[in-house]
């Protein structure tokens, strides 16, 4: 059973003041906190004060950030597989202000699995990725 989003509140908050999100941090926020595969609004909002925090984190943060709000935006909000306009609109405020590389996976990996997209929100997700700062040097470190 997962811990309560009040709770959530706190080890996001600790985990921020760290500065890194260990591998073990995100065993246990798979095992611990989204046990339940519940993401809530709210704690999809602190998933996000994650990546505006801008810290050194474990590889497996940015797999377990993608996952999470994949699934927040695809497949728990109704209709399920489709991406409204309130979801889009929601999703690029969010990754707006953190402009950071798990923000830009997560709204890819949004559109790779859903049914249905807005085409708006298709252009401003390839406008960011053309955009963003270090989103090129990032892309080339991974194929290097």
């Amino acid at each position: 059973m997962g811990i309560a989003v009040e709770k959530s509140r706190t080890i996001i908050t600790a985990m921020i003041l760290g500065r890194r999100v260990t591998s073990q941090d995100v065993a246990w926020l798979r095992r611990e906190v989204f046990a339940d595969g519940d993401v809530t609004r709210e704690s999809a909002d602190e998933l996000f004060a994650v990546a505006r925090a801008r810290m050194a984190n474990a590889p497996e943060w940015i797999e377990l950030f993608v996952e999470l709000i994949t699934d927040h935006v695809v497949w728990q909000s109704r209709p399920t597989g489709t991406v409204t306009d309130d979801e889009a609109q929601w999703l690029i405020r969010r990754a707006d202000e953190c402009q950071s590389i798990e923000a830009l996976a997560a709204m890819v990996n949004v559109l790779a699995e859903a049914q249905r997209a807005p085409h708006w929100f298709v252009a401003a997700v390839r406008a960011r990725a053309a955009q963003w700062p270090g989103v090129e040097a990032a892309l080339r470190q991974r194929a290097g």
